[in-house]
């Protein structure tokens, strides 16, 4: 298969994508395989809850529309424009995924795809319907996908490199049980927002999406807030009421229950507005339903301690305050050229 023939069969899953939406699933004539797959794909998304109670309809949406934007033709020209795929001798890639957010090792497999290896995936248990149920589509509009797509539940055998992601306690079995092979092994990451005060209403609403969207379960979830001394948290609250709702989930409420409650037997001084707690603290990984701050004299030392702990930070987000950070609201939009971890997962491939 040719890299355009790859890129074309990409374009048309981000067509299938494209149909669906929270707002309403609306078929489209020029979209393939939609009398086999389109009424199954409603009802997955909306039996995805009952797998896993973290995959509301409204989180699965959402990820499968980020999929459908970015699955494109000019974002895949542009995206792959930077390599060469000449002489790339096909492997078998093993991928171990995580499974805290929808579809959250879908990037992984199609980087291994479309660098033109086999891909032998082990699914989280925690999200074991949305990938396969992509490849089976994939594979009905390209049958020669058949013999390079292979799902396991079993022991990983047979394989040439390895793509896996976990917690730091995984990340140490990994590495040791694949010292000898190829790798990429991912860690717990999170993100952190650097604010100065100056921030608008609209863009702390925003924030807001990067800290509760996923219930704060992905790793570019802001997890960690860097604040001013003297900085007045009132307007950070008031913004945050937009997400009120989100206490309505059962299991979003029994975390907040919980950690609040562990929060407060250990003394801590905490602020609370009946759905988010913000603690602080100088630690960047805070518990579901609650959010790390930490205060600031000078933009400077922010940026010295973001660059000491690049390692355990995915993104950073401010209103232009730090070099290459991103907007407010943009943390879960990431390009197909934002890489986890900062790896380029396709230079790792084309070299294996």
């Amino acid at each position: 298969m040719t890299i355009e023939s790859k890129k074309n069969i990409f374009v048309e899953l981000g067509k299938f994508l494209s149909q669906f939406s929270e707002a309403e699933n609306k078929q489209r004539e020029d979209v393939q395989g939609n009398a086999v797959f389109f009424d199954s794909f409603v009802n997955l998304i909306e039996l995805s809850q009952s797998h896993n109670g973290w995959y509301t309809p409204e989180q699965v949406y959402y990820a499968i529309n980020s999929w459908a934007t970015a699955l494109t033709e000019e974002n895949l020209n542009q995206w792959l424009s930077m390599y060469s795929f000449d002489n790339v001798k096909s492997k078998r890639i093993a991928l171990i995924l995580a499974g805290n957010i929808p579809l959250v090792g879908f990037h992984d497999f199609l980087c291994v795809l479309i660098t033109g290896h086999d891909v032998l995936v082990k699914t989280s248990s925690n999200d074991q319907h949305l990938l396969p149920f992509l490849a089976k589509y994939l594979i009905h509009i390209a049958p020669e996908l058949a013999e390079k797509i292979t799902f396991t539940e079993g022991k990983l055998e047979n394989f040439d490199a390895v793509i896996a992601t976990g917690s730091n306690n995984t990340a140490r079995y990994f590495e040791y049980y694949f010292k000898d092979k190829t790798s990429i092994i991912r860690k717990n990451r999170n993100s952190v927002a650097v604010l100065n005060g100056e921030e608008t209403k609209e863009q702390l609403i925003a924030l807001g999406e990067d800290i509760f969207r996923y219930f704060g379960l992905g790793c570019r979830n802001v997890s960690k807030l860097f604040v001013p001394k003297g900085y007045s948290f009132n307007a950070f609250f008031e913004a945050m009421f937009e997400y009120q709702d989100v206490i309505h989930y059962e299991k979003y409420a029994n975390n907040y229950d919980y950690n609040k409650a562990v929060f407060l037997m250990s003394n801590f001084q905490l602020l609370d507005n009946g759905f988010l707690t913000i603690k602080e603290d100088n630690s960047y990984a805070s518990p579901i339903s609650s959010v790390f701050y930490e205060y600031y004299d000078a933009l400077p030392e922010v940026e010295k301690k973001l660059q000491k702990d690049s390692d355990q930070i995915q993104c950073i987000t401010s209103n232009n305050l730090i070099k290459n950070s991103i907007a407010f609201g943009q943390t879960q939009q990431p390009k197909l050229w934002d890489y986890a971890d900062n790896i380029d997962t396709i230079s790792f491939l084309l070299i294996t």
